[in-house]
């Protein structure tokens, strides 16, 4: 089976992606993942340029490694020095890596234009970097810069640009498609004009995702006969990021036959993709082929029906191969199938004409059209279930809220305070309470009126709170109006759980979704209780 090396350059070039902020540490948990991952070689950023990379490479040091070989990146050393007394290709062997990965100007306008140099001068300083460095570390790899634009404009510069590397010694020639602008047709083009100049070189793409085909130029890269793909987790890079891997990856693997990281690591790749987004305090993209949330999620009836059936009418490749779930969402587009899977995913066997499936279908499909969403809110929708099956929740009865915010002139910040009134168990129990905001006051004073009776709701928190308003939710009387829908999310030392209200008072939105969290909390104790007699 031929072979790809993946060549991860999220801990340089994914860095500098607009939002995304690494401290060293993270940088170095990132490395482990990507190691633990199966990835052959992790950039570890410009030794030197910034303080962040500079203390990378001093505290990563005496770290080991299962697949990954750590790579330093840096550039040509400057025109008016010679590699021995240039400061840039230092800092690269001060770095300590068994690699090192160097750019050079292959486009004439950048030699003339950005550095002001002769194009003459530009080839030496290609080959005479790549030959000092060759002769101290274990591997040189040749960042082509600029060489599809290069090779647009003027192919047989870009040509003598990438040879002169070659004969300095470059172990690898990646071909950079630095402005995301080409296309596939262009890269096959360059790639087997340079494949008639030097056909015994080993050769890679670094392509950025501007015209939004980063990873289609990465895999005709291959076709074409790369044996290293670069490219970063989740796509992120400058401007609107690089070749992405967790699509890149798994193409290859799966579509195409050729190993990378190994069909058993594919996996890990959700989990991989999760970890630097969160590393990166960045929110995961939903709709990310492969290992988005939504890659393999459904939500009209015809298609639900179909992947019951048969997974493959719907879905290109199972989603366990690279660590992903199917999902089956609740909709006003839903039909029983949905209804069904989902009732059959919490435990209900319900059949196809049970008329417990119509009367759930039509209530979700009045709340979908009044800006409830059930395919985010799992708990709420469990709770409606239970409506339709005639049983109810009974653990307590609402009897009034009243809420007060005030703020006088001298005080910091507002004060909020709750009163509650409900029966439990016969009692009328009358509660007040403070909060940080008329939500956190609602949640207290009921859970103060509650615990008496129910004392397993101490362990649970608020963990989420999302508010969004639906202008133009149809009303149930008709016409458009705007509604508020407030997302819950709860937690104990066991699970955490999404509840839902929607309203057109915020305050009221809150108490619903509130409500459903102590519910579903009380609901899921008693069916634990009664599963353990």
């Amino acid at each position: 089976m031929r072979h790809v090396t993946i060549y991860d350059t999220t801990l340089r070039d994914g860095a500098q992606a607009e939002e995304l902020n690494l401290t060293t540490q993270d940088k170095i948990r990132i490395a482990h993942k990507l190691d633990e991952l199966g990835i052959q070689y992790i950039e570890g950023g410009w030794p030197g340029a910034n303080p962040t990379d500079q203390r990378f490479f001093e505290r990563i040091k005496g770290h080991t490694w299962e697949n990954a070989k750590l790579t330093a990146f840096g550039s040509t050393h400057f025109a008016k020095t010679t590699p021995e007394k240039d400061p840039n290709l230092s800092n690269l062997l001060a770095a300590n890596t068994s690699v090192i990965t160097i750019f050079g100007k292959t486009w004439d306008l950048h030699a003339t234009t950005a550095l002001g140099i002769s194009l003459e001068r530009n080839l030496e300083l290609i080959a005479n970097s790549v030959s000092y460095l060759n002769k101290r570390v274990d591997e040189v790899i040749f960042d082509a810069e600029h060489f599809f634009d290069g090779f647009k404009h003027n192919p047989e510069y870009a040509l003598q640009a990438v040879q002169a590397a070659h004969e300095a010694g470059a172990a690898r020639l990646i071909l950079c498609d630095t402005n995301g602008g080409s296309l596939p047709s262009e890269i096959a083009e360059a790639m087997q004009a340079l494949k008639t100049v030097i056909p015994e070189a080993q050769l890679g793409i670094h392509a950025h995702n501007d015209s939004e085909v980063a990873v289609a130029n990465s895999l005709e890269a291959v076709r074409q006969g790369a044996t290293q793909i670069q490219g970063t987790v989740n796509g992120y890079g400058e401007r609107c990021g690089n070749a992405n891997l967790c699509s890149v990856i798994p193409n290859l693997e799966l579509k195409m036959g050729i190993d990378t990281i190994g069909k058993a690591n594919l996996p890990r790749l959700l989990n991989t993709s999760h970890f630097v987004s969160e590393t990166a305090n960045l929110r995961p993209f939903m709709r990310q082929p492969f290992v988005g949330a939504s890659a393999f999620a459904h939500k009209g009836g015809i298609h639900v029906s179909a992947i019951l059936k048969d997974s493959k009418t719907y879905e290109h490749i199972p989603p366990k191969t690279v660590g992903n779930v199917q999902r089956v969402l609740l909709s006003d587009q839903a039909g029983k199938s949905n209804i069904l899977f989902k009732a059959k995913e919490l435990g209900y066997d319900l059949g196809k004409h049970d008329p417990t499936v119509d009367r759930l279908l039509k209530e979700l499909k009045l709340r979908e059209s009044m800006g409830y969403e059930y395919s985010v809110a799992d708990a709420s929708f469990e709770l409606l279930l239970q409506e339709a099956l005639g049983q109810p929740l009974d653990y307590f009865h609402f009897k009034n809220f009243f809420v007060v915010d005030a703020k006088r002139e001298e005080d910091p910040e507002p004060f909020t305070e709750a009163t509650v009134i409900v029966e439990v168990k016969g009692q009328q129990e009358h509660t007040a309470a403070t909060g940080m905001g008329p939500v956190n006051a609602l949640d207290r004073a009921l859970r103060k009126g509650l615990e008496r009776f129910y004392p397993e709701l101490s362990t649970i928190r608020l963990l989420d709170f999302k508010v969004r308003v639906l202008s133009g939710a149809v009303r149930d009387t008709g016409g458009t109006a705007s509604f508020v829908r407030v997302l819950v999310e709860t937690g104990d030392q066991d699970a955490h759980w999404t509840t839902m209200g929607v309203s057109h008072n915020i305050i009221e939105a809150s108490w619903q979704a509130v409500v459903d969290a102590i519910n579903y909390k009380l609901f899921k104790d008693d069916t634990k209780r009664a599963n353990t007699l």
